[in-house]
């Protein structure tokens, strides 16, 4: 059941991306974390720490979702070496 719900909403999300040519601004909203890498003897410096960001989960699927849609285009034109 909530697969059938994600994936109504996935089906119209990408549509409107791909009929407006745009992607919503809450889409591309990520989240930044920032971590200190262990046992750095100055912590002032900027390489005693690690920057992960975090990425829509529904842009994630979208992208691949998208890629493959080019990958299978590029295979049945041959446009890859």
């Amino acid at each position: 059941m909530v697969t059938l719900v994600i994936a109504k909403d996935l089906a119209e999300v990408t549509s409107n991306c791909f009929t407006n040519g745009i992607i919503p601004e809450s889409l591309k909203e990520s989240i930044t974390i920032v971590l200190c890498k262990k046992e750095k003897k100055n912590y002032s410096l900027l390489g005693s720490y690690i920057l992960i960001t975090l990425k829509n989960t529904l842009v994630k699927v979208l992208e691949k979702y998208i890629a493959n849609i080019i990958l299978k285009a590029a295979e049945k034109y041959r446009l890859l070496p």
